[in-house]
């Protein structure tokens, strides 16, 4: 309960994409180690994913600029699924919470992979990731060597998106 009064203590936040260079930035190792489930309770172990490019969202269905940044993901999704990319949406949220998470995903025709997070993991993921604050959204981009290569706290717009992800086709 301490994790989800400091996460929501946090606000949803809008920064610009972090002016690091690669090396500075945080191994994607943490998420390949983890096995999460949606909403349909079905497992998935991300370490399925290394060798593919990936755009990793954290959002939670309370977060106004997390819902704003959803069709933009599904549209990027779309576009680029052909040539491999991996969208996935990780729901802060508690797995109790599963039906819930379930419903929000339909509504915004989310049809990209959502994974429930859980609240304090998710957390500790995403600081694992680079994001100290625990704010939301926060997106994630890894190349095909499993290497954090962008990450952003607060909402892509799909021109961003495309940014991140065109270096790594």
């Amino acid at each position: 309960m301490r994790a989800l009064r400091h996460l929501l203590a946090v606000p949803c936040l809008a920064l610009s994409v972090m002016g690091v260079n690669a090396a500075e930035l945080p191994s994607a190792a943490p998420l390949f180690a983890l096995t999460l489930s949606d909403a349909e309770q079905r497992t998935v172990a991300l370490g399925s994913f290394r060798g593919k490019p990936l755009l990793v969202n954290f959002w939670a269905r309370w977060c106004m600029p997390c819902r704003k940044e959803i069709p933009d993901l599904a549209e990027v999704h779309s576009r680029y699924i052909s040539r491999d990319l991996v969208v996935i949406g990780i729901a802060i949220e508690d797995v109790e919470q599963r039906q819930a998470v379930r419903d929000f995903a339909r509504a915004y025709e989310m049809n990209y992979l959502s994974l429930i997070g859980g609240t304090q993991s998710g957390i500790e993921l995403m600081r694992a990731l680079g994001n100290a604050k625990s704010g939301l959204p926060f997106t994630v981009v890894i190349d095909r060597e499993g290497r954090v290569r962008r990450s952003k706290l607060g909402a892509m717009n799909r021109s961003e998106m495309d940014d991140a992800i065109r270096p790594l086709l």
